[in-house]
């Protein structure tokens, strides 16, 4: 068994900040799964296409490859956002996207992945599962602090009525929706600094290690 390491959780919880700090303590290749959707998002408007349009974002999706996920200041503004949750609804979007996801997590040694559905769709049978949270408060809090630092202009209301928006059609979405796996273990993050939640996650990945000898 590869030690696989897999980090659900809504938008601004901080799990994309622990899975690639996680990457780096175990020497393990990290994919941001929501860059994915992000990417075909943007590249739908870049087309001039849709974000409804299912044929359209497949499209993209079906030609997505890893150099379109490196202008991450793009990615992780706040439109890409926007985009990704509307296309992320497209079966066929999904469909595209999985089988690059499975193979990532299927490499020799194991992998680190976060997503929302990371645990309970990709990589079901990852030996270690986390559900990383916090309130929609202080994701939005996050993220709005994160968005006004880069020079962007928008009001804190209006970043945590996007938070709930998004957290309500995650949940929401058909056969995949963000939901905590079974044997994911809870990691509320809403009173932690990174270093306190990377080493509470840390401490989660051990416990995981040791149950499966990895």
């Amino acid at each position: 068994m590869s030690l696989v390491i897999a980090v659900d959780g809504p938008a601004a919880s901080g799990k994309g900040t622990i899975a690639a700090r996680l990457a780096a303590e175990y020497g393990l290749p990290h994919l941001d799964t929501g860059l994915l959707y992000r990417a075909v998002g943007v590249g739908v408007l870049d087309a001039g296409g849709s974000l409804d349009d299912e044929a359209v974002a497949e499209s993209v999706a079906r030609a997505l490859d890893a150099s379109h996920l490196s202008d991450t200041e793009r990615l992780t503004s706040g439109d890409a956002g926007e985009a990704a949750s509307r296309v992320a609804g497209h079966t066929g979007v999904r469909a595209a996207l999985l089988e690059f996801q499975r193979a990532f997590a299927a490499q020799p040694g194991g992998a680190v992945l976060d997503g929302r559905d990371i645990g309970t769709v990709i990589a079901p049978d990852a030996p270690a599962k986390l559900f990383v949270t916090a309130t929609p408060e202080v994701r939005a809090m996050r993220r709005w602090k994160q968005l006004t630092g880069r020079g962007a202009t928008i009001a804190f209301e209006e970043m945590l009525a996007d938070i709930v928006k998004r957290d309500e059609r995650d949940a929401g979405r058909g056969a995949a929706p963000m939901v905590q796996a079974a044997d994911a273990v809870l990691l509320d993050t809403t009173d932690m600094g990174i270093e306190a939640a990377f080493d509470a996650a840390r401490r989660i990945v051990e416990a995981a290690r040791a149950k499966h000898g990895l």
